[in-house]
Order: structure tokens, then C-alpha cells, then sequence
């Protein structure tokens, strides 16, 4: 018997963010009640799978059902492209 693989693929929506207000849904990473990032680099996303930190540059990607998730510059770019409104390529 062969082994096949299969790929599901999806539309999303992301915005590449490097700093607050870039994405509504990256908050300003804490610890313990106090900022971890003084400086206010960092971010935090909350996934389906618990939180995450955000890096400047990092991807926030919303999908389908509306669920966020940071993806790094380099990952996206190997696993993604710009979809064209009404589904076509660039």
C-alpha cells in the first residue's frame, strides 16, 4: 500500500505587524501583571492552542473562523502568496 499525502488548502487573511495598533487582536505582552517588554516590542496573540508572543515582522493571520495566529516572516513567505480580490494570483 502507498502513503499519499494531501493538502487542504485555505484563504487567509493576514497583516504583518510590528508594533501595537498594527493588529487589534495582538495585545501588549505581560507576565506576572507587570509588562515583559519594557521597551513594547513585543506583543501577545491568544490562539486556539493558548498564547503566543509576537515578534516585529511576525504575521498575524486570521482564519476562517475568525481564530488568530502568528506566523514568522520567513515561514509565510515559504507557505504563502498574495491572493488577488476575486481568488486569482498576482
Amino acid at each position: 500500500m502507498s502513503e499519499r499525502v494531501y493538502r487542504k488548502t485555505a484563504t487567509i487573511k493576514a497583516t504583518q505587524w510590528f508594533k501595537m495598533g498594527d493588529h487589534p487582536a495582538v495585545e501588549p505582552y505581560y507576565k506576572d501583571g507587570h509588562t515583559s517588554d519594557p521597551h513594547g516590542k513585543c506583543g501577545w496573540v491568544e490562539t486556539l492552542e493558548g498564547g503566543h508572543i509576537v515578534n516585529p515582522g511576525d504575521w498575524i493571520a486570521t482564519g476562517v473562523q475568525g481564530e488568530h495566529w502568528p506566523i514568522k516572516p520567513d515561514v509565510f513567505a515559504a507557505t504563502y502568496e498574495e491572493v488577488q480580490s476575486g481568488g486569482h494570483h498576482p
